[in-house]
């Protein structure tokens, strides 16, 4: 009996070892960027700290095993228990210190985990079980433990528990390895009752902190956003949060922001009508991008418009933007238009499965902050919007600032001409952002920018449009090479342009 407890012990000690792994690179990624970077320094940082605790789990004495083994539980389940609402608060309130105090968690939670397995397997040596034995069961259950946690992480965990509240929860399974090895062994284990309090005080910690995490999250938010928080939730995709301050509704995805309703006519304007404008004879539009639903407001004002497709990631986003009562005022109820159809899947496998053409696509992904992102901005997923829009139609990319992050945005064009696209560079002066970059392309059309607009429009006119398309001496063209799936150079253009003017 006491061998199984200990196999079993195995099970749930992996799993909350590897959970702890995850949340730190997804939490990271939120908040940094880069997912590969993040998750690849952090699962090398982890390993390395789970040799050295393997390496010094030897010091321990034998007849000490156990109870070093329950103080270790008891040790990883408050500091991984914790260590998701620590760095989340530290990243809202203290941005500074976020990156070392990450690695130091890590490290920290790795050589206790590496401390754990070698613990067990002498505990179960001392009782006489075969080496081959031992170690195949060992093994195995510590296999099974992380093949859970990582089919139960993105499909479970982070979508509805989410990354704080998924900490707590394992840290609570952590110390209740730590009673149970308490009451099974409590026969061969010295101050009993020391033991059981101190058990007992963390588990109430981590129990209140489970309890509270959402009213953490919100506080945190608050910090890291500064306005009212008015709704927020984390999809399997991303972390959405709207905010509001008087008049002016904000959205943030990851941490980024997507819009201030107070100017983000500017930005949808400029999006959408230099190229419809062009296109009175358009009857289909395809939106890549844009749950929001603010370009396709715009693009709905065109009467000659029969039909739009909408393909967005994120079923929360467009669900959001559909339905509360606030959102639904900003996009002026768009997504209940009868000419609007919403799917909610991959862009780029959508174009793969789809034959529709359109006569004009609007791309309005966020930026390329990640290399989930960055595929979407790349040479074979423009080879595929080449393939669906029409031979004199017009495709519309959202490409990042030309002023602050120019070798990003010149990373796009050089993407589109790559796939044989003719291109038209233009920008707009957005306050929220400051000068934003778009760039118009099409497989044949020579484009040439209206000078009026048959619809009434808040910022453009014959001067801001022909403003647009031209580039002052310090946003000129840059030459970049087009951005490949296989390297995405693009993400590290955007990450070292905005590293240079973030402070």
């Amino acid at each position: 009996m006491t061998k199984r407890i200990l196999i079993l012990s195995v099970f749930v000690v992996a799993s909350c070892g590897l959970a702890y792994e995850l949340i730190a690179g997804a939490l990271s990624s939120y908040l940094l960027g880069d997912s590969i970077l993040q998750f690849s320094t952090i699962i090398g940082c982890y390993l390395f700290a789970m040799g050295v605790g393997a390496h010094f789990s030897k010091y321990v004495a034998d007849e000490d095993v156990l109870s070093r083994f329950i103080d270790i539980e008891l040790a990883v389940g408050l500091i991984g228990g914790l260590s998701a609402a620590i760095l989340f608060m530290t990243f809202s309130w203290m941005t500074a210190p976020f990156r070392t105090l990450l690695y130091v968690l890590v490290f920290m939670i790795g050589a206790m985990v590496g401390m754990e397995v070698p613990l067990v397997m002498r505990a179960l040596n001392a009782r006489d079980t075969a080496f081959n034995d031992l170690v195949s069961r060992v093994l195995t259950f510590d296999y099974l433990g992380a093949l859970a946690v990582s089919l139960l992480f993105p499909l479970v965990l982070a979508p509805y528990v989410g990354l704080v509240r998924t900490g707590f929860l394992f840290g609570m399974l952590n110390v209740g390895v730590g009673f149970w090895t308490l009451y099974v062994f409590r026969a061969e284990l010295t101050n009993i009752g020391a033991r059981v309090l101190r058990a007992t005080f963390v588990m109430i910690v981590l129990v209140a902190g489970f309890a509270l995490s959402e009213r953490m999250v919100q506080w945190g938010e608050h910090g890291l956003f500064g306005d009212e928080i008015v709704y927020s939730t984390s999809t399997p995709y991303q972390r959405l949060v709207i905010t509001r301050w008087k008049d002016d509704t904000r959205l943030y995805i990851n941490g980024n922001l997507q819009f201030s309703s107070r100017d983000e006519y500017r930005y949808h304007e400029a999006l959408v009508h230099p190229a419809l404008q062009t296109l009175p004879w358009a009857r289909s539009v395809l939106v890549l991008g844009g749950g929001d639903g603010l370009a396709l407001r715009e693009i709905l004002r065109y009467p000659n418009i029969r039909h739009v497709t909408v393909v967005d990631l994120d079923p929360a986003m467009t669900q959001a933007f559909t339905t509360r009562a606030e959102l639904v005022r900003l996009n002026g109820g768009a997504f209940a238009d009868p000419r609007v159809t919403v799917v909610n899947a991959d862009a780029a496998i959508w174009l793969q499965n789809t034959r529709q053409m359109f006569d004009a696509v609007i791309i309005d992904f966020p930026d390329p902050s990640s290399f989930a992102l960055g595929k979407l901005y790349s040479v074979p997923f423009y080879g595929m919007v080449k393939k669906h829009v029409a031979a004199k139609g017009l495709v519309v990319v959202q490409s990042t600032s030309p002023f602050f992050a120019p070798h990003a945005y010149w990373t796009i064009d050089a993407t589109l001409r790559e796939v044989g696209m003719r291109t038209y560079p233009f920008h707009a002066y957005v306050p929220s952002f400051g000068e934003w970059g778009f760039i118009m392309a099409s497989p044949e059309r020579e484009y040439v920018a209206p000078t009026s607009y048959r619809l009434p429009m808040r910022y453009l006119n014959e001067a801001t449009t022909r403003e647009m398309f031209v580039f002052p001496p310090d946003m000129q063209r840059l030459e970049m090479a087009p951005n490949r799936l296989n390297t995405q150079s693009l993400v590290h253009e955007f990450e070292q342009d905005w590293r240079r003017v973030i402070r």
